[in-house]
């Protein structure tokens, strides 16, 4: 089984987080989006990954410590790790084509800024699986018509009219990807206009077309990080569900002093915690420094200094130092309020 992670976009819905880092390697609940999303799948398919390709923008952004990250990612599950560039925003099709020579056999294509919980067995009838969450507002999203069999049978965005309530969420088994890349090939051979995009959806519709099956696959969870409030939501859901999972959110090495800790909370190495009260829903990030303040449903990343801070909403990047009393506050990297 392969992997193949679209994730060129700068993320601009969640600057100024994304200014300094990839939206996927923003750590959330402790993790970075994109090692939660491919752990995750490894653990859904139940197959051995053999190869990750990770579709990245140019190397000005997403540069050799990036590189770095994800290789070392892509190793640690077993898989061999693929760069890919995507220099020109030209679509999902597009980016899933710039790892072209990953596509063939058994493959899972993953957009990297939603974190999911699933639980289910892929359907050796079908030719591909979408993955998808019922929601309560179809009409704000990509969503997926089934027959009686429940077979998907057609992809309609942002439908004006009621076709269904599963909303696609962003990734896709295909048991055999390169029927997938030679449909994709044939919708790249068109002329666009300009500003226009290759779309994931057109091939699938092509495949939909010859009389591929397609299925559903229903997700537990769906969360998302497009921005910083929804980002913010995603992490206190992530930890409930880590907590659930008694997953290990406090590390050894934090200084918990005079302070109250209502999880659940992850606290990361060398984190310092003195005369205050964190929590519930609170991330922390590795050497940062919490003083005389009362922190809820916050995430905080690494190497900052917060002092006298009464938040119950925040995103705070890494190396931030402020001291105040805000209600609401996202501040990207190295800032500084007095």
């Amino acid at each position: 089984m392969k992997i193949i992670v679209p994730m060129a976009g700068r993320g601009s819905r969640l600057r100024p987080h994304s200014l300094t880092l990839p939206k996927p390697l923003i750590p959330v609940a402790g993790t970075p989006i994109v090692h939660q999303l491919v752990h995750e799948i490894a653990k859904v398919v139940k197959s051995r990954i053999t190869d990750i390709g990770f579709v990245l923008g140019d190397s000005a952004f997403f540069g050799d410590q990036v590189v770095i990250d994800l290789q070392n990612l892509a190793i640690s599950i077993g898989a061999r790790p693929h760069i890919f560039r995507q220099l020109e925003p030209l679509g999902t099709g597009h980016a899933i084509m710039c790892a072209k020579e990953l596509l063939e056999g058994p493959a899972v294509i993953a957009y990297a800024d939603t974190l999911i919980r699933a639980s289910l067995s892929l359907d050796p009838e079908a030719d591909a699986v979408i993955w998808v969450k019922k929601v309560q507002h179809p009409e704000e999203f990509g969503v997926v018509e089934l027959n009686e069999k429940g077979n998907i049978i057609n992809l309609i965005e942002k439908p004006k009219k009621y076709v269904s309530d599963r909303a696609v969420i962003g990734i896709y088994y295909f048991k055999a990807i390169e029927q997938l890349k030679n449909k994709l090939e044939v919708v790249m051979q068109k002329n666009i206009a300009l500003g226009s995009e290759y779309q994931i959806n057109e091939g699938i519709l092509a495949l939909l077309y010859d009389g591929a099956v397609i299925k559903p696959g229903d997700v537990e969870s769906w969360m998302d990080c497009g921005n910083p409030k929804a980002t913010l939501q995603t992490n206190s859901e992530m930890l409930t569900l880590l907590a659930k999972e008694e997953a290990p959110l406090i590390d050894p090495s934090a200084i918990i002093e005079n302070s109250t800790i209502i999880p659940p909370c992850f606290l990361g190495k060398n984190v310092i915690i003195k005369d205050s009260l964190i929590g519930p829903g609170v991330s922390i990030g590795e050497g940062t420094q919490i003083v005389k303040s009362s922190i809820k449903n916050s995430l905080i990343q690494k190497n900052c200094y917060l002092e006298e801070f009464i938040s119950e909403k925040a995103m705070i990047g890494n190396h931030v130092r402020y001291k105040g009393n805000p209600t609401f506050v996202s501040l990207g990297d190295y800032s500084e309020l007095q």
